[in-house]
């Protein structure tokens, strides 16, 4: 693969988006700490934002991404950083899981990183 590659390519395409959406999900769901903000959602709908949302940030060619923008998303939830760490941690623990090499994990991060002020509304 060229060195050139989007992290999309990298981690492995909208098969491995798709995957990693489906298990981050699962324990997003499980988890006692952010699970109530998911009570009423439609989570069928909130995986294909989720999924459009992740392949548009990780550079995938052609996608564009025209769902709200972080902060308008997450506008008046009283989300935390407690709350933003557990969501960051299950996508974590589900790219180990998926055995995604630790290099790309970081980069994964720094992008989670980037969208931690509007999404705390800070």
């Amino acid at each position: 693969m060229s060195e050139n590659a989007s992290l999309f390519e990298r981690i492995g395409g909208m098969g491995a988006v798709n995957a990693a959406v489906d298990i981050f999900y699962t324990k997003v769901i499980a988890d006692d700490r952010i699970n109530h903000f998911f009570v009423n959602i439609d989570m069928v709908s909130q995986s294909g934002k989720m999924k459009a949302f992740l392949a548009y940030a990780f550079g995938a060619p052609m996608v564009t991404y025209s769902g709200k923008q972080m902060r308008e998303a997450h506008a008046g939830m009283n989300l935390t950083e407690d709350h933003f760490n557990a969501v960051a941690g299950n996508l974590v623990a589900t790219l180990n899981d998926l055995s995604v090499p630790q290099n790309l994990i970081d980069e994964v991060v720094a992008i989670a990183m980037t969208t931690k002020n509007d999404v705390l509304g800070l």
